[in-house]
């Protein structure tokens, strides 16, 4: 049997990224993403958001392009892997965590005012409505009365 780890989640970010140049010369980013659970409530039985917050690091280009581009609250979608990790603290106790590794990253929703780097672009110009309110038919090339497809 193979074993599957993928991870597909959208959500907010939490703090501005974090971005880390490596000695070896590559780079690397940190997230923190907050995604909502809705469940009820089970004293009053209304619905209720539940934010969930992970860790995800990103590496390379992505990474770059990410510390350029995104910033605190920038909603995102995050595709990738789950890795655990442990270590040592100082105080000598075993620490544990788990983290996303993404692999691709989408950038949702415009840019925020002030938000990311001052190079980053201004959102697209908004489409006129008009643009669309004739559309062109199209032929089907079925001839007249066999607008059913055969398959």
């Amino acid at each position: 049997m193979a074993n599957i780890n993928r991870v597909v989640i959208t959500g907010n970010l939490t703090a501005d990224p974090e971005l880390r140049s490596l000695p070896s010369g590559g780079t690397l980013c940190k997230l923190r993403i907050a995604c909502n659970t809705r469940r009820r409530n089970a004293a009053s039985g209304e619905w209720e958001d539940k934010p969930n917050y992970f860790n995800v690091t990103v590496w390379g280009g992505q990474a770059e392009n990410a510390a350029r581009y995104l910033s605190k609250g920038r909603p995102v979608a995050i595709d990738g892997r789950l890795e655990w990790r442990e270590w040592q603290a100082e105080d000598g106790s075993k620490r544990q965590t788990i983290d996303i590794i993404a692999e691709n990253i989408q950038f949702l929703g415009p840019p925020r005012e002030g938000g990311g780097s001052p190079s980053a672009q201004a959102a697209p110009e908004a489409i006129d409505s008009q643009d669309f309110a004739d559309p062109v038919p199209i032929a089907s090339g079925l001839p007249e009365g066999d607008e059913e497809v055969p398959f």
